[in-house]
């Protein structure tokens, strides 16, 4: 009888840069699932790859001096490498840039382009590069920037083709109300439906002219084929479609896909955009598109420029590849987001890893060793006590299936962590040690150390898709081999006479905080993010007209003030010389000729302090000169005081969106730095 298929597949990663352990979530996760549907007894076909064309690629790809075919090349080789680290199974690792699928690509696109689904057009919109995405100024956010991801848009007007999206709206409506299995979780179902297919589609732009890195259009040169019509047909080409109608066997025996585990912000691509080009090429849907939350740090979102990005190898070389495997999977929930921070890793480690699953291994095998030689028997002296452990035990293998059937990974994990912890109970229960002291119950507690070997053996092979190394260790240390599926639900499978290792190994060996703490403050300087230079702008405020007339009359009256005090000040000196004439006029020679000799230094001082205020001068004048060499200068012009306010706001949020600070006491007339 020939084993029933399962097809899964994630979203292709996007080439412009290295996976996060954020990104790297998703090829664990499915691979949890695939293992899982294999130890079923599935024909599993798990496939993963590279998205890797688009502007923002070309842009890199020049800006590294390098072809984009060279930069993708580069970038696929670290992808594939992190997917390995992780001792993820996939049976594919597709790239857009392979051959066939190029070739299949343009013969979808020129065959909706003569069945009449695609038309050529013009676009004219609001472009995001990092997304790649077109928008009209409706659909920016509150800040007039890209509604996904938040950065600055440009506008963009160019010719392109476009694929009716409207045509197959209300058919695909009907499908997601047929079938409320086909977007999960159902929040998803609900957004797209509300935010997206009710309010109407428009069509869609499939092709660019403004870059060059894609996939030409073959009776079209000029345009390249654009993202989504590229990435998505992925699913079908990577087994064989062929839409001339000669798919392979694989094609034909594997499609629809039974699952495409995506992330939350392309659900829409997956659930509106590719059942569309589905119907159009006449081909079944998927089965079900998963899209799973967002893996946190610390509570964010994670980003280089935040600094709190983490690789999946310095998680592995800090912690090992099945305890990162298991940190990722058990600390997301079914739909929000789930946050991992580096002291909630360590906590994991020594309490779930080390403590719960680990020490029970090495205390039952330490015990099958110190009592009985290392040899595992079944002596059937039974206490009541034992039927609860069994009860828990093989309920196990069910409550598993149920949560993997719902998608929910991590509540099927804690089911898991729940039979060790009850095995953990069953010893603080029976106190081997307490038995062993009495050689009347030696055969009681040869039947207790064969319940805690039955028991982690189950637990171990239920394990196996989430922990893999793990498991296999665990069940060579207690010398057996993983069991099959279908005995999960039956107690006493482990050979009578069977024989543990004597020299048991820790699994999981507990942490240090501050040893640990030391570790991880090196990894994180390796990623924090560089200060960038301090921006200086200078902005030079110009009055408007009806301030300048205003304060030349202010200064024509100020200026006759000042000369009619200086014509008063000198009437009344003259008359005080005068009468200092008449004082002194009986004073010595000597002392006459000592104060003409100091009215003639007067001159000659006075030049000299008119020369060094002339010099301070320059030289400020000089310094500010370099200022506004080394500095930008803004110069904002107004007609009001209302438009010049205006004009400073606007300028002040644009060097906000350029991440320059704006905190400064603007006066008119005067250079202000900007410091960010």
């Amino acid at each position: 009888m020939s084993k029933p298929k399962y097809y899964i597949s994630t979203a292709i990663a996007y080439t412009s840069s290295r996976p996060h352990i954020g990104n790297t979530y998703e090829i664990v996760l499915a691979d949890s699932i695939a293992r899982y549907k294999r130890m079923e007894g599935y024909d599993v076909y798990f496939q993963t790859g590279t998205d890797e064309h688009g502007q923002k690629i070309e842009e890199k790809a020049n800006a590294a001096g390098i072809t984009p075919k060279e930069y993708v090349d580069n970038v696929a080789k670290i992808v594939k490498a992190n997917w390995d680290v992780m001792n993820t199974s996939y049976d594919k690792f597709i790239r857009t840039t392979d051959d066939y699928h190029e070739k299949q690509v343009q013969k979808i696109f020129k065959k909706l382009y003569e069945q009449g689904d695609i038309y050529k057009g013009h676009y004219e919109g609001m472009y995001c590069t990092p997304c790649e995405s077109f928008f009209t100024a409706s659909q920016l956010d509150e800040n007039g920037c890209c509604p996904d991801c938040h950065r600055p848009v440009k506008p963009a007007k160019e010719e392109a083709y476009f694929f009716k999206m409207s045509k197959y709206a209300d058919r695909l409506i009907d499908h997601i109300n047929k079938h409320p299995e086909f977007i999960q979780p159902p929040q998803r179902k609900t957004e797209m439906m509300n935010n997206f297919l009710l309010p109407g589609l428009q069509d869609l732009c499939v092709s660019r002219t403004s870059f060059k890195w894609g996939i030409p259009v073959d009776f079209d040169d000029k345009h390249v084929v654009y993202v989504w019509l590229d990435a998505l047909t992925n699913y079908i080409t990577g087994i064989g479609y062929d839409c001339d109608g000669n798919s392979t066997e694989q094609f034909k025996r594997d499609w629809p896909a039974d699952l495409h585990l995506i992330g939350k912000d392309i659900i829409r691509f997956h659930t509106i955009y590719w059942p569309i080009f589905l119907m159009a090429l006449d081909l079944p849907l998927p089965k079900q598109v998963f899209g799973h939350p967002w893996l946190l740090m610390n509570g964010g979102k994670m980003s280089k420029s935040k600094g709190n990005v983490i690789y999946a190898e310095d998680l592995v070389d800090l912690f090992g590849v099945d305890a990162v495997r298991y940190f990722v999977l058990h600390e997301m929930p079914f739909e929000s987001d789930g946050t991992i921070t580096w002291d909630l890793m360590i906590e994991r480690t020594n309490s779930d890893l080390a403590n719960t699953l680990g020490n029970l291994v090495n205390r039952t095998i330490s015990m099958t060793n110190k009592y009985f030689g290392g040899v595992v028997e079944n002596k059937n002296v039974v206490e009541d006590v034992d039927s609860d452990l069994k009860s828990v035990v093989l309920a196990t293998k069910n409550s598993v299936q149920t949560k993997m059937d719902q998608l929910r990974v991590a509540d099927a994990i804690s089911e898991i962590f729940t039979l060790f912890k009850r095995c953990n109970k069953y010893i603080d229960e029976t106190m081997p040690w307490a038995l062993a002291k009495d050689e009347a119950k030696a055969d009681r507690l040869s039947t207790v150390l064969y319940n805690l070997v039955e028991s982690i053996t189950i637990g171990a092979a239920l394990l196996t898709p989430f922990m893999p190394d793990t498991a296999e260790k665990i069940v060579a240390q207690l010398g057996t081999t993983l069991r099959a599926y279908d005995t999960l639900d039956t107690f006493g499978v482990y050979p009578n006479g069977g024989k543990v290792t004597d020299k048991p190994e820790i699994l999981f060996a507990r942490i240090d905080p501050k040893e640990m703490g030391e570790k991880i403050a090196a990894v994180e300087a390796k990623y924090a993010p560089k200060e960038e230079p301090k921006k200086r702008v200078g902005l030079k405020i110009v009055k408007t007209a009806a301030e300048v007339e205003s304060e030349e009359e202010a200064a024509k009256a100020e200026k006759k003030a000042a000369k009619e005090k200086e014509a008063a000040e000198k009437k009344a000196a003259k008359k005080s010389e005068k009468k200092s004439e008449k004082k002194t006029s009986d004073k010595p020679a000597e002392k006459k000729a000592s104060d003409h000799k100091a009215e003639e230094k007067k001159p000659a001082k006075k030049a000299e302090e008119k020369k060094a205020e002339k010099k301070e001068k320059q030289d400020k004048l000089k310094e500010a000169q370099q200022t506004s060499d080394d500095d930008d200068t803004i110069t904002i012009s107004a007609g009001s005081i209302e438009e010049l306010i205006k004009k400073i706001n606007d300028y002040t949020f644009s060097m906000k969106s350029d991440n320059v600070q704006t905190e400064a006491e603007l006066q008119v007339g005067q250079h202000i730095d900007f410091r960010g």
